[in-house]
């Protein structure tokens, strides 16, 4: 499984919201952290179970992190560097989270943790697969504080969409265990 990370805090860099809102009509923020059972009213989760699991993780009183926004999907549209797969489609997802404690202003703390991700994935066995990490500029709240936050981006590939989704699936668990391994809460 290929694994990396960027820092994207530029100008013209993705920045996100907490808490967001859009139009009545579409996506809008669910806070699964406080709220677990919202988890049944993501679209997302309805339709990809994989990625309901990897949520349901990721918010779970065992990490400290929560999660902002997700997507998954499956494309046969390939960039250059998908081209090291040798496959026809990829299936991928975001995740966009943070820290749900007073890590998520200092980015030191953010900048490890991608650090660690890295290399706690690239002991992950041989998958077509890819993930990949960004620690981006957020706002938070009413008192538009600023911290930073992580996009997550996981692919799987393959011949086909099934293949492709499996793959991605296996990917995200394997991304999900090192997530879990990384943010245990000490006891």
């Amino acid at each position: 499984m290929q694994t990396d990370f960027a820092v994207e805090l530029g100008v013209d860099d993705e920045t996100l919201e907490v808490p967001w809102s859009g139009p009545a009509d579409h996506p809008r923020y669910f806070d699964l952290k406080r709220q677990p059972e919202l988890l049944n009213d993501l679209p997302e989760a309805k339709s990809f179970p994989e990625l309901a699991a990897f949520l349901r993780a990721l918010n779970s009183a065992a990490t400290l992190l929560e999660t902002a926004k997700c997507d998954a999907w499956a494309t046969t549209e390939m960039s250059v560097e998908d081209e090291i797969f040798g496959a026809s489609t990829k299936f991928g997802s975001y995740v966009d989270f943070l820290f749900s404690t007073p890590s998520h202003f200092s980015f030191p703390e953010h900048e490890h943790f991608v650090k660690h991700l890295v290399g706690l994935l690239a002991r992950a066995p041989e998958l077509p697969a890819a993930a990949e990490f960004m620690v981006r500029r957020c706002f938070y709240g009413q008192s538009g504080e600023t911290g930073f936050y992580f996009s997550c981006y996981v692919f799987g590939y393959g011949d086909d969409e099934t293949q492709a989704r499996q793959r991605w699936g296996i990917a995200l668990s394997l991304v999900e265990n090192a997530i879990r391994q990384a943010t245990a809460k000490k006891s």
